[in-house]
């Protein structure tokens, strides 16, 4: 129960800045705007742009969606997608080295210790990959799961890979769109919102699989301990 209180604090912070300034970001952010701001920018510049704006969204409204959108505009859907996808990971990576090197003794202190094994079993277990991918194209959810993976201590090698498959078919697929324009956008939200479990569906076990391996060679050498990268 106190985890979940955990998670409804993280969901909080994270939607503070969208009930504070919300409609000023998204009156700034448009489509149009924000086409426009990345042009300004000029090739050579704006994937850095674009990239700081997916980062900048783990503390304020940025439509995340939209930049991605932008970056498909000025590159094309393959580049504007690696762009895109890679900010969508660099911010998951910061949310989650942020929560594990600063955030864990207000966990322990939020949910308490045993609440919080609880977490890390759950984030260490199969439902935490399915968590991590399934919430990229959730509004909030993104950084609200990535913060707790950091706080549970999820192994990292498991977030990434999760990580990557939530972020690679969003990134790529709201790039395409920004390219082609918004002609098909329920294409586009069937694509970016099915992919992440079949990619997670495929490569998950594979994870799992290592893990475990991981952890019986580690027993065998050290009486039992794991590897913490997972």
């Amino acid at each position: 129960m106190r985890f979940f209180c955990l998670f409804l604090i993280l969901a909080v912070l994270v939607l503070a800045p969208f009930v504070f300034w919300g409609d000023q970001f998204a009156d700034r952010f448009d489509v149009e705007k924000t086409n426009t701001w990345l042009m300004d920018l000029g090739r050579p510049w704006a994937w850095l742009g674009g990239i700081g704006l997916l980062l900048s969204d783990l503390v304020l409204p940025i439509p995340g969606t939209i930049v991605m959108s932008a970056l498909g505009y000025v590159y094309g859907p393959w580049l504007g997608g690696v762009f895109a996808v890679t900010g969508s990971m660099l911010s998951g990576i910061l949310a989650y080295g942020l929560c594990w090197k600063l955030g864990r003794p207000a966990a322990e202190w939020i949910a308490g210790k045993e609440d919080l094994a609880r977490g890390e079993e759950l984030f260490g277990g199969k439902a935490g990959g399915w968590m991590v991918a399934l919430s990229r194209w959730l509004p909030i959810m993104p950084e609200v799961i990535a913060c707790l993976a950091g706080l549970v201590r999820m192994p990292f090698r498991r977030f990434l890979m999760a990580l990557g498959c939530g972020s690679l078919p969003l990134g790529f697929t709201f790039a395409a769109i920004g390219q082609w324009g918004h002609e098909h956008p329920a294409v586009a939200l069937v694509l970016s919102a099915g992919l992440p479990p079949l990619l997670w569906a495929v490569i998950g076990p594979v994870v799992m699989r290592r893990r475990a391996a991981s952890a019986g060679h580690s027993g065998e050498r050290g009486g039992g301990t794991t590897d913490p990268a997972g």
